[in-house]
């Protein structure tokens, strides 16, 4: 070393005394140190005293332009001289005391490690050793070991871990010497080599020695100690051998003793340290066994209890908590079987996969219901084994875990094969095969001879198929009934002449005695056989699907603007895109319309008036002009014929006039068209009566803090206290000849046996609490999330909580704001029929009901997770009807589809045609809509046949309503009137099949079809029996592209349950590359920019829109979904998912808003005007021109803009980024989430973080 260039270094003061004293001492070094001791310690004797004194000693040698550091180490390892020894430690510890993390980086990066383990070692062969250096250097080593990612790697090889441990166990007695000896353990225990090494060296045993109950001597060596302890026990070869001497009482205990003493809270992180050393000993089966039998639940429980109200003590309870649920004994869900209440014999089943395995199973079911206690072997195997089978710990050090996982692949599912990136149009299918689909092509050979151009819809070319098919069906002749209320008021409510007429409504349509008395007590009600209503309209109700305003003006479209006279189509396309919405559209809302009504006089009625005993939902009511009616006959209320039949007349608000696409009675019709597995026969009342979107904002709820440990807590109960428990079964569809059981009327009464229905079980807990069991997608064993039933019998202002325990996926927006919707009979009857979220106390997390692996995909331990939310009943005898997203039902569509067909004018063209029947029986529509041409001259019919065509389907997954609800926009505004929706017939052809899993649908499933099969991942190679829609919708496209008529368009409307907003995913082969970072040449990388041209035109006019969502990555695990099949093999570049949130937005106008009906239809409607823009642009140059314009729309020359890219995971949905602890709402940093607890996140990507309900670190979105 040159000592003259380190004193005159820049920065570095050339008469620095402390560097003139390094220098000596540095020429000293080797022999000469031995030789001279007594001037090496005079030396390091003032350099200490220096640094000491002067504050800018120590600097001038931490300096960067110094070698001082160099030159102590060197001193230090040459040095024999204890005294001189330790001057040089004492000297290190005065610099790495300030500015302590980079100057003990510096130190580090010198080898100061390896020296202090290396001076250990030779000071421990000294007898005795020298007590004063070991406690400085077991300081120093203290100081440096947290920073030194290879410390416990050198401690090992260095044999420093053994002269640590004897030196503990000769000085158990010595606290000055134990503090820094436990401190320096706890570091060496960080490595899991070291931890397994250290226990068998009896270092656990010896831990348990030096932590002991309250006192408040030592508190500084107790907590270092419990540190090192903890550190030592994630090693579950260490928490076994805690667990075999049974320390886990012995930790409980002193927790307990700490707990009751420390009053004062002075030593909070003592009392953590016990707990922590239970968090990890219960990592282990054993450790959970011995802490249930410890009783640790009931000591927990009730300290955490006692820890609530002091704020501070968060972090005790959140571990505590965590603790808890760990220990909770698995139990299977209350049910007989995990498979569907409902059986469908497929036609055949599949030789592999899920739905082959179900079917291997031995039969559980209903016949088996009463052993839902015991485990199902092979059904169900629902056992702890977290652990049984773990590995042995492996002999390598974790230390570079974090390396390591830096230099990980990013997203392991993009697909790296460049062949499958490359788009080959490929049908697969001789042409003479798909012949058979010219007939749903019609369009593209009609010349239109015989048509009157001048007639208005004598000369139709329209077809309803699927109208006239339901309509006229006789497929199904059951009746239909409406539901009713449970109980009514004594005025209102029929009273059955025996038991058997109330059980004769539930699936077992016998008619009820027609001697009822007019007026009685509540008692049940035998609803209404919906074959014999014969519902008569005011006569002057018109049957237009018009809407009155003041001013006279009619609107046939909810999304049409009225034409504006002397304005050109470009210029309203123009202000359209500017300023798109709903409010700016004439969208109608209720209060508008009745307010217009009363205004103008119109003779349209804004009621209807239903005669009883109609139940509708419970409520007697009647239709004024309603002639020819024979109710009475079938309602048992023959007898009913006095004053007491007019006092349960009531008007309702006839929602003809709110809803032009809505017509109870329409519905009615429907439903008897309408194939189920379980033979529904009743009509849930929302969707006999419809849904109008409030007028008022739903904003994101506000997460309460504690609401989530409040409710685990309250779960933990039910343990500790099972005498507390009712455990009443209240409905359950496993008894198919009574599911509602009764009782004294001291419980809810549900319902979910109507279409789209999904409600299981329901068991009463405690008096106002139930927990609800989903059903399985029928023949499946799991996707459990869509939710739909009725709630009947409950008591005005008192607050109800229910659990949903069988939720499955790990996260959902139900923790960000999102709140489940509820739709009141007695708020509809009052004139306020609308969908409304609700629920206080929401939150979603882990429970203690165990997955079998068979449902997981073979994982054991997974457990199922909680959705729980309070709610209370403003009206006494109500029914309200609780989803998880607005219902949308396969009648409802064909209901819809009637009325549009009605709305019509001479210049639509609309085709509805019946695609292909799917494995029930119903019937998948086909929609074909443009524009009529002029005239039937070469030029127009010319014109007509060559126009681009769009191709948009829907709901795939049935749990997805949302997407039903834009697909509900699109249409309305293709048949709308306003010159925008004339523009665009004119400019395209739309096929469109707005519901392609109707089975699914109908039979209230989440994801699956009848076959038990995600539907959108048979687009590969679809099955024509299993998959009809599936096999004939990939049939259209592959008819299309072998005539070169591949879709310009093709979009399939998805909803979306862990993300906000509404986005995009579509194919790219360049943006899959840069993502993969696999090697391509620029040849491959060869891509027009046009697929991003309709996302980027949705964000500019859009509110709901997020482009920054979007993401154009290809993914291994989508290859057989829609989006990717008809990218890749019909070879449509612009091939596209729109998920639409079900929770809400988080930018844009709709920023911090729960979505509904409203803007969904909105998106939908804005689809088309993205569409419209898209046609300009096509249109103003020719298609080879198409990227330059392309690029300068969306801001780009020569290169994709780069947009953060989101990845896309099972079930379509991206990778949820951020990580919330379920257990621990704490922003206590020692707290390491465990990896099954992992959970709450925020959907801002930069702000991956913990949810913290403190007040420091508290973030809801």
């Amino acid at each position: 070393m040159n000592k003259p260039k380190m004193a005159t270094e820049k920065g570095v003061p050339s008469n620095s005394r402390v560097l003139m004293l390094l220098g000596q001492l540095e020429r000293m070094n080797g022999e000469a140190m031995m030789r001279d001791v007594e001037t090496a310690r005079q030396l390091t004797t003032k350099i200490l005293h220096l640094i000491q004194t002067q504050e800018k000693s120590g600097k001038e040698v931490m300096s960067k332009g110094s070698s001082g550091m160099e030159v102590i180490l060197a001193s230090l390892e040459s040095s024999r001289d204890v005294q001189t020894t330790l001057n040089i430690m004492y000297i290190l510890s005065e610099l790495l005391i300030v500015g302590r993390g980079r100057r003990v980086g510096v130190f580090v990066s010198k080898g100061g490690t390896g020296i202090l383990f290396q001076i250990l070692n030779t000071a421990n062969k000294e007898m005795p050793p020298s007590e004063e250096l070991m406690l400085q250097l077991h300081s120093l080593l203290a100081k440096v070991g947290p920073k030194d990612r290879k410390f416990g790697v050198k401690a090992r090889l260095s044999g420093a871990l053994n002269v640590t441990v004897n030196l503990m166990k000769q000085n158990i007695q010595n606290t000055k010497l134990l503090l820094p000896c436990l401190q320096v353990l706890r570091a060496y225990s960080t490595s899991s080599v070291n931890a397994i090494s250290l226990g068998k060296n009896g270092v656990v045993e010896l831990m348990f020695k030096i932590v002991g109950p309250y006192s408040k001597k030592n508190t500084s060596l107790l907590k270092v100690a419990l540190d090192a302890l903890g550190a030592l026990l994630k090693s579950k070869t260490n928490a076994r051998r805690a667990v075999d001497s049974s320390q886990v009482p012995v930790l409980l205990s002193m927790y307990l003793d700490w707990h009751r003493n420390d009053t004062r809270h002075r030593y909070m992180l003592i009392r953590k340290g016990f707990l922590v050393c239970l968090r990890n000993i219960t990592n282990i089966k054993l450790g959970r066994k011995a802490f249930i039998e410890a009783d640790g639940m009931r000591i927990l429980y009730n300290s955490s209890t006692e820890c609530l109200p002091v704020r501070t003590l968060d972090p005790l309870v959140n571990t505590s908590s965590l603790i808890m649920r760990k220990c909770f004994p698995k139990n299977r869900l209350p049910l007989p079987t995990i498979k569907s209440a409902f059986h469908y014999q497929l036609p055949h089943v599949p030789a592999a996969g899920p739905v082959a395995q179900l079917y291997s199973q031995p039969p559980g079911g209903r016949a088996r219901h009463q052993l839902h206690n015991k485990p199902l072997k092979k059904v169900d195997d629902v056992v702890d084994e977290s652990d049984d089978n773990e590995e042995t710990e492996a002999d390598t050090d974790t230390e570079n875990e974090e390396d390591e996982k830096e230099h990980g692949t990013p997203n392991d599912d993009i697909e790296t094969d460049l062949n499958k990136l490359h788009p080959k149009k490929n049908p697969r299918r001789p042409f003479e095969e798909l012949r058979v689909y010219e007939r749903f092509f019609l369009e593209l050979s009609e010349d239109f001879q015989g048509y009157n151009f001048d007639c208005s819809k004598s000369a139709s070319t329209t077809s309803s198929a699927l109208s006239s098919s339901s309509s006229s069906s006789t497929r199904s002749t059951r009746p239909i009934i409406v539901p009713t209320a449970q109980a009514l008021s004594p005025k209102h409510s029929p009273k059955p002449s025996s038991p058997e007429d109330y059980n004769s409504f539930r699936g077992q349509h016998t008619e009820p005695s027609p001697s009822a008395p007019a007026l009685s007590l509540p008692a049940p009600l035998t609803p209404l056989q919906l074959d014999s209503i014969h519902l008569t309209k005011d006569q002057d109700q018109k049957e237009e699907a018009s809407i009155p305003f003041p001013d006279g003006h009619k609107t046939l479209s909810s999304f049409a603007r009225p034409p504006s006279q002397g304005h050109v189509i470009e210029q309203s396309l123009a202000h359209a895109l500017e300023c798109v919405s709903l409010e700016e559209e004439g969208r109608l809302n209720t209060e508008d319309v009745l307010k217009g009504v009363k205004q103008d006089g119109s003779p349209v009625s804004a009621t209807r008036h239903i005669q009883s005993p109609l139940l509708l939902g419970g409520i007697a009511a009647r239709r004024v002009g309603g002639g020819g009616s024979n109710w009475g006959s079938d309602c048992g209320s023959e007898g009913a014929e006095d004053e007491s039949v007019e006092a349960a007349v009531l008007e309702v608000p006839d929602t003809a006039l709110l809803l032009p696409l809505h017509d109870p009675d329409l519905y009615v019709g429907m439903v008897k068209g309408t194939n189920s597995v379980p033979q529904y026969a009743e009509v849930a009342y929302p969707d006999y009566f419809g849904h109008i979107a409030p007028t008022f904002r739903e904003p994101l709820m506000d997460r309460v803090y504690g609401v989530q440990r409040s409710k685990i807590f309250q779960d933990i109960e039910r343990l500790i206290h099972p005498n507390d428990i009712l455990d009443k079964v209240v409905y359950d569809l496993d008894i198919p000849s009574c599911p509602v059981i009764e009782d004294n009327g001291e419980s809810l009464k549900f319902n979910s046996q109507f279409e789209s229905g999904n409600l299981r079980k329901a068991v009463q807990v405690r008096k106002y609490e139930y927990d609800l069991v989903l059903n399985s997608d029928i023949n499946s064993n799991h996707y459990h999330q869509w939710f739909y039933f009725e709630v009947s019998g409950m008591r005005v202002g008192t607050m109800y909580r229910f659990n949903i325990i069988n939720c499955e996926k790990s996260n959902s927006q139900f923790n960000y704001g999102m709140q489940a919707l509820m739709y009141s009979v007695q708020e509809a009857i009052s004139g306020r029929p609308r969908w409304v979220r609700t629920g206080t106390d929401l939150c979603y997390y882990k429970n203690h009901f165990a997955r079998s692996s068979i449902a997981a995909g073979g994982q054991k331990g997974k457990s199922y997770y909680t959705l729980t939310f309070s709610t209370s009943f403003s009206h006494k005898d109500d029914v309200c009807y609780f989803a998880y997203h607005f219902p949308y039902t396969y009648s409802t569509l064909k209901m819809h589809l009637s009325k549009l067909e009605a709305l019509r004018t001479p210049e639509i063209y609309l085709r509805q045609d019946v695609l292909c029947e799917t494995l029930s029986g119903n019937g998948c529509p086909l929609l074909t809509i443009t524009a009529m041409p002029e005239s039937n001259s070469n030029d127009h019919i010319c014109q007509f046949r060559n126009r681009p065509l769009i191709f948009l389907s829907a709901r795939v997954h049935p749990g997805e309503t949302n997407a039903s609800w834009v697909m509900k926009g699109t249409l309305e505004f293709l048949m709308g009137t306003s010159p925008l929706a004339a523009s665009l017939r004119e400019a395209y052809i739309f096929k469109i099949v707005p519901m392609l899993n109707p089975d699914g649908v109908v039979n209230g499933n989440h994801r699956c079809s009848l076959s038990g099969e995600d539907l959108n991942r048979q687009w590969q190679n679809p099955n024509p029996e299993l998959h009809p829609t599936i096999y004939h919708t990939k049939s259209l496209l592959q008819y299309l592209a072998h005539i070169q008529r591949a879709p310009l368009v093709f979009c399939d409307y998805h909803g979306h349950s862990r993300k906000k907003n509404v986005f995009m995913y579509g194919c790219s082969v360049k943006e899959t590359v840069w993502q993969s970072n696999i090697s391509a040449t620029s040849s491959d990388l060869q891509e027009d920019l046009g697929y991003r041209t309709l996302p980027k035109i949705l964000s500019q006019i859009a509110p709901a829109f997020s482009m920054a969502s979007c993401s154009f990555v290809v993914e291994r695990s989508k290859e057989s979904t829609a989006r990717v099949v008809v990218w890749r093999e019909i070879g449509v570049q612009r091939s596209y998912t729109m998920e639409s949130t079900l929770c809400g937005c988080d930018q844009g106008k709709y920023k911090g808003l729960q979505i509904g009906t409203r803007e969904l239809e909105e998106m939908g409607a804005q689809f088309c005007m993205a569409l419209l823009r898209l046609k300009r642009l096509t249109g103003l140059r020719n298609h080879q021109h198409l990227l330059d314009l392309e690029s300068d729309i969306i801001g780009t020359q020569s290169k994709v803009v780069s947009c953060p890219t989101t990845y896309v995971m099972e079930e379509d949905e991206p990778s949820f980024m951020e990580a919330i602890d379920y257990s621990a709402e704490s922003n206590d940093e020692d707290a390491e989430p465990e990896n099954e607890h992992a959970g709450e996140v925020h959907d801002n990507p930069d702000h991956i973080e913990q949810l913290s309900d403190s007040e420091n670190n508290h973030k809801v979105e």
